[in-house]
């Protein structure tokens, strides 16, 4: 067993992400960042599967998760980490109720009624083919209804079982006072199979199992068909979790420090962070002075000197050194609880839009319900006899699957194209409200902009040449995860450099090696040098002082100028809503000619706009990558961020674009693409229903026709 993982012997810390079963077994959710590809999947499978008290693996390399079913008295959870780093994907336990039990047992459902209607609704339609085609004689009455029974026992599992979602669904939107799509749907079938029963019972009249079967799976294989492509997006968006830690570091009494588990953690306590760790819960600073990012909180693009008595909150990274907080708010209590109830709040009032939306079609299902009680109520004055045959057959041709199936299909198809082109659609129906949309607002950092490091020197001492220089200083930043570092690799990817040994972090200032045989230092400006220690300089010295220095900038997005001009184009107007400074907000609005524009923005303020234009009659897209959009995000209309943002930003979000921007336009292309295939195929159903009915109505159409 590793150190590392010892600590999740914990009982705390295993009651965090162990979910008991009823029959004494446990269910264990672990996320696997390096979890790409299918051989790896296949061999972490064969590792957790070879240990003894592991009943069962699933491996999601779409989301990069690993579930097992396990007994925790034979398996303890260090072992399955062990066991995951030596099949080569590093894993780490996910909190219990990252557990998507409700997705899998939704896809299960749905596929287990697909599968009975389409078993039991193929056996309806065979029986009921003999007797259209005539191949039982008139005469021979037993056998003509020996089919009737025998179709009867065919339709039954498909209307009392297949069938239950519409009736159910059918059910909840007349308690709601209004008729909704599946009124219609359920009325016909279950119309139709009582007339079908009848005849049966009595020996008198037409039987239409095979029709209400044939309905029936129809409409659910275009429902299972948008509930797989819904599914699979959730799945590429969750393929990490940027929940908090679950482990936090505690200095004793004594001085000692000791790992814990954040929900034992109380006010008052003192915790430990190291350089590049993240903040566990909300604490005042007890260290004199610290730096540290709170960009997924305030979208402030430079790190922030704190100094002792100031305020931090839960994820903040630490950039320069280690530092120690007395905690003042509980992780229930915290800031990034508020922030999860914030968005937690805002999904259900998208659900309860989702339901307004779906009663837009209400008017043309009143109408059908009104038309078939007129049929009845005049068959039954004209000719009782037929009365039952014309009403069915007015539900069964004007049953809105046009309706039902345009969407899931047409949303469907839309979300494959787009993946093809590295746009995920995590919420379909999203692309209508992108369709609408007329105003949309954008996050700065990392969304228009991201941080780069000057290609070239800003200033070289005569000791060593800038090209020298500057491979010295990317073969340290390789060797480090600081921002400015990475912006340093990234700057010169195809640059090759030498090794570099005796690597050792200098807590809040940098980092040293050497290089050739040469002591270097890579981070924070040397204490003799003029520079200005603002954190925006990246500054290469040896034991004689200063040898380079890299400037640090935002660069804009290479396609961010075309997609604000593209969306202009289309009639949606863009603002800028940051929480950065109102120097740096106005200087980057000034350069892309936005007129609106917004700084010193906190996840509420973000949220409290998006809902001001949404109360004016807009429609709003929001754009957003760091966990301080999440909130906007989840509020708006429609929203998205990019591949790179943050995973709880990519789990808000509806539309995921890749690295680019350009992808929102592929997206809002399709939306316009998507309402018109919509639009056209509403007609063409108003088109059908205004000539096919009024011959249901006179009697001139069977149910089964």
């Amino acid at each position: 067993m590793s150190a590392p993982h010892a600590v999740w012997l914990r009982p705390e810390l295993a009651r965090q992400v162990l979910r008991p079963r009823r029959d004494g077994k446990a269910d264990l959710a672990l996320k696997a960042p390096d979890l790409q590809t299918p051989y790896q999947a296949l061999r972490l499978e064969q590792w957790l599967q070879a240990l003894r008290g592991v009943f069962r693996v699933n491996v999601d390399i779409r989301a990069r998760r690993i579930r097992a079913t396990l007994l925790p008295d034979l398996v303890d959870i260090p072992r399955l980490l062990d066991a995951c780093a030596k099949a080569g994907c590093p894993a780490e336990p996910l909190p219990h109720n990252q557990l998507d039990d409700d997705v899998r047992h939704e896809a299960d459902d749905a596929l287990r009624r697909l599968v009975v209607a389409g078993l039991f609704g193929m056996q309806a339609m065979m029986f009921a083919f003999v007797l259209y085609i005539g191949v039982v004689d008139a005469v021979d009455a037993t056998t003509i209804q020996l089919f009737r029974w025998l179709g009867l026992l065919s339709a039954t599992p498909v209307v009392g079982y297949a069938a239950v979602p519409f009736f159910r669904h059918a059910l909840t939107d007349l308690r709601r006072g209004r008729a909704g799509i599946d009124a219609p749907i359920a009325l016909a079938v279950l119309l139709i199979y009582l007339a079908s029963l009848w005849a049966t019972f009595t020996g008198h009249g037409e039987t239409w199992f095979d029709s209400a079967c044939m309905l029936i799976f129809v409409l659910l294989l275009g429902r299972y068909l948008e509930l797989r492509a819904r599914h699979q997006q959730q799945a590429f968006a969750q393929a990490g979790n940027d929940a908090m830690p679950l482990i936090a570091t505690r200095r004793q009494a004594d001085g000692k420090l000791e790992a814990v588990a954040i929900a034992e953690l109380v006010v008052g306590d003192t915790v430990h962070v190291t350089e590049g760790g993240v903040v566990p819960v909300d604490g005042m600073l007890t260290t004199a002075t610290a730096r540290i990012d709170t960009s997924m909180h305030t979208g402030e693009s430079h790190p922030q000197v704190c100094r002792r008595g100031d305020p931090v909150a839960a994820g903040s990274l630490v950039l320069g050194g280690s530092l120690e907080l007395r905690v003042t708010r509980k992780g229930a209590d915290g800031s990034i609880a508020r922030l999860h109830e914030l968005i937690r709040h805002t999904r259900r009032q998208h659900a309860r839009m989702d339901d307004a939306a779906c009663a837009s079609v209400s008017w043309f299902i009143g109408g059908v319900l009104l038309l078939a009680m007129g049929t009845l109520a005049f068959w039954m004055w004209r000719d009782p006899a037929r009365a039952m045959d014309a009403t069915v057959a007015v539900l069964v041709v004007a049953c809105p699957c046009a309706f039902a199936l345009a969407a899931p299909a047409t949303l469907t198809r839309a979300v494959g194209l787009l993946s093809r082109c590295g746009v995920f659609v995590v919420r379909p129906r999203a692309l209508l409200a992108l369709a609408r949309v007329d105003r949309a607002i954008f996050d700065k950092t990392g969304t228009l902009t991201r941080p780069e490091v000057d290609a070239r020197c800003t200033r070289t001492d005569a000791r060593v040449s800038a090209a020298q220089a500057t491979a010295w200083a990317v073969a340290l930043a390789r060797e480090s995860s600081h921002p400015l570092a990475c912006a340093m690799v990234r700057a010169h990817a195809d640059l090759e450099t030498a090794p570099v040994a005796d690597v050792e972090v200098v807590a809040g200032h940098g980092i040293r090696g050497t290089v050739h045989g040469h002591a270097l230092f890579l981070g924070r400006p040397p204490a003799d040098s003029d520079l200005p220690d603002d954190g925006c300089q990246l500054c290469l010295a040896d034991a004689d002082g200063l040898l380079a220095s890299f400037g640090q900038h935002e660069s804009l997005r290479p396609d961010t100028h075309e997609t604000l001009l593209a969306l202009r184009d289309h009639g949606i107007h863009s603002e800028l809503c940051s929480g950065d400074a109102h120097e740096r907000v106005e200087a980057m609005a000034r350069s892309l000619e936005l007129s609106t524009w917004h700084a010193r923005q906190t996840p509420e303020d973000k949220y409290r706009l998006i809902r001001r234009r949404q109360a004016d009659g807009d429609t709003v897209l929001a754009v957003g990558d760091g966990v301080n959009d999440a909130a906007a995000l989840a509020a708006a209309d429609v929203s998205a961020s990019l591949m790179t943002a943050t995973d709880l930003a990519r789990h808000q979000a509806d539309v995921i674009l890749g690295d680019r921007l350009h992808g929102l336009l592929q997206a809002r292309r399709m939306a316009l693409q998507v309402r018109r295939t919509l639009r056209q195929n509403r007609r063409w159903g108003l088109a059908w229903n205004a000539m096919a009915v009024p011959f249901a109505a006179a009697g001139l159409i069977s149910p089964w026709l």
